[in-house]
């Protein structure tokens, strides 16, 4: 269902993403609009629908926003995130590429001139510490290497009300 206004405010939303590493360097997407930046580099995912799997629901939004078929290699951690405006609980999952090229998608949850997706880079670690702290997801910030981001495991929360 394609929406005018934002549909991701003002609930609670359980999301889906996936990290995908190639050469060192992590797949993300710039969002506009999100952040205190006024944008938001992000791993692929998006919103669970009733009725799909986390698993297929991962599998549609990578293929919807970068164009790529994946595989889920394994579950690795979950992410709270609450301000004024969002509230998501997000499941993170290592993925693999099984064939496409990388080309930027679209939300087919929002309207065509209402698209937030701006960008799509793999980009390194090293990069992503270079980067003001409020353009990148807040999952992102404490991780040194590639290696350390694809051991982190447990519960993260980050609130900014």
């Amino acid at each position: 269902m394609v929406q005018d206004i934002n549909p991701f405010s003002g609930s609670v939303r359980v999301r889906v993403c996936g990290l995908l590493e190639e050469k060192d360097k992590i797949l993300l997407l710039k969002h506009e609009g999100l952040g205190s930046a006024g944008y938001l580099w992000s791993p692929p995912g998006g919103g669970v629908e009733f009725g799909q799997s986390i698993k297929e629901t991962l599998k549609r939004e990578f293929l919807e926003e970068t164009n790529l078929s994946i595989d889920i290699e394994h579950f690795m951690f979950v992410n709270e995130y609450i301000d004024s405006q969002y509230h998501a609980i997000e499941l993170f999952f290592k993925v693999k590429k099984i064939n496409g090229q990388l080309k930027l998608g679209k939300d087919p949850e929002l309207a065509p001139n209402k698209q937030i997706l701006s960008d799509a880079q793999f980009i390194s670690i090293m990069d992503l510490q270079k980067m003001d702290h409020t353009t990148i997801h807040n999952s992102l910030l404490d991780c040194t290497s590639s290696g350390k981001l694809f051991q982190k495991n447990g519960f993260f929360a980050s609130e900014n009300k």
